[in-house]
């Protein structure tokens, strides 16, 4: 029912930025919450970012300070602009929707962000 298309990943050096694009599409129903986990090899997933339909923010630390979470409602699409990259940044970054009291829940297929020191 819910499509969810990552875009903006990429390679990029330490102190760089880069803005990842998740564009939904289908039945995106209130309330909700968009955000973006990110998994590096042999870890867990992890949250970074997430939004709620009614503005909300929540940041990992590891992130607060230099990355952004927004979105567009008129288009469906969610971003993060992430800014003073670091290698540890590096990771699929997964775009991810909550409809939340409904036990729904939609993933992307993920994004590869490599951070280079």
């Amino acid at each position: 029912q819910v499509q969810l298309v990552e875009s903006g990943g990429g390679l990029v050096q330490a102190g760089g930025s880069l803005r990842l694009s998740c564009a939904a599409s289908g039945s995106i129903f209130r309330p909700n919450a968009m955000g973006w986990y990110r998994q590096a090899p042999g870890t867990q997933r992890e949250s970074v970012a997430t939004m709620t339909s009614d503005g909300s923010t929540n940041y990992a630390d590891s992130v607060k300070g230099r990355f952004t979470i927004s979105r567009d409602y008129l288009k469906n699409t969610v971003y993060l602009q992430m800014n003073s990259l670091k290698p540890e940044d590096t990771a699929v970054y997964y775009c991810h929707l909550d409809h939340r009291g409904f036990g729904l829940n939609y993933w992307g297929q993920g994004t590869q962000v490599t951070v280079s020191s």
